[in-house]
């Protein structure tokens, strides 16, 4: 079993809490976003005698992945300052590309702008998994948009869906050309009558059409992948068994925390 963790932290200096929740959940891969100082982040994960972690380097600024095992390797593919994509090596699994995403839009862009933002994106990650010849692909991140948006769940974008059943077709034709899948299991965490929070971040501006709560921190799964993952396993933390994440209203907590929630999910052999 590998345990993945991703979080946009919002800058803060949190790596007490962040270790504890290393700790806690036996974290193996660590991908944080807007994380300015990850030398204070990799002291604090070594700080104890648990385990030993890595900072794998790229010259992305905003996506920072660390590792729990030496065994665990990354080789880029593809580095740009929202997204990268590296092979990423565990031992007794196949490889697996690994998507890291960090805002590839404002959260307030047109949708025009974030479907052909997502489109490129998606062109590449096809591009990469042609070049290195499988689609064990999983892709994860701050979107900056919720499941149900034009970029996420649109053929030449993300093209990701609800159900296992239509991922497991793995592609579809459109206008004489095929599109691969993602599964989009958030949406099985969206709203108030999950046993975690609605969303992953919260807003509030005075508009017509507001949402309050976004599912804009994301799991995408390719259908190769699928036979790894149980959707059981998937949580929007809200605590580290020491601290609640969240403020007195229900709300994340950004005076202590960061205005997104972390996402925790695992591969199984």
């Amino acid at each position: 079993m590998t345990t993945f963790l991703f979080w946009n932290i919002h800058n803060k200096q949190i790596g007490a809490i962040i270790r504890t929740l290393a700790e806690r959940h036996k974290v193996d891969v660590l991908i944080l976003a807007e994380c300015q100082a990850p030398g204070a982040i990799l002291a604090a994960l070594n700080s104890s005698n648990k385990a030993l972690y890595y900072l794998n380097r790229s010259q992305s600024e905003r996506i920072r992945i660390f590792t729990r095992n030496s065994r665990i390797t990354l080789a880029y593919e593809h580095i740009e300052n929202k997204f990268i994509i590296c092979r990423l090596s565990i031992p007794k699994y196949q490889e697996i590309l690994l998507v890291a995403v960090h805002a590839l839009n404002g959260l307030h862009s047109s949708q025009e702008t974030k479907k052909f933002e997502a489109a490129r994106v998606a062109q590449i990650i096809r591009d990469v998994e042609a070049r290195v010849g499988h689609a064990r692909t999983l892709l994860v991140g701050d979107l900056n948009m919720n499941p149900f948006e034009v970029g996420v769940y649109a053929a030449a974008a993300f093209h990701s869906v609800m159900t296992r059943k239509i991922a497991l077709k793995k592609q579809r034709k459109v206008q004489g050309r095929y599109y691969p899948f993602f599964y989009n299991p958030m949406w099985g965490l969206f709203g108030d009558s999950t046993q975690g929070p609605p969303g992953t971040y919260y807003g509030s501006r005075s508009n017509h059409d507001e949402l309050f709560w976004h599912m804009i921190d994301q799991v995408l799964i390719r259908p190769d992948l699928l036979n790894l993952f149980r959707n059981e396993e998937l949580r929007i933390l809200t605590e580290d068994g020491r601290r609640s994440f969240l403020s007195r209203s229900g709300l994340p907590n950004a005076s202590i925390v960061s205005d997104h929630l972390p996402v925790l999910f695992k591969l199984n052999r």
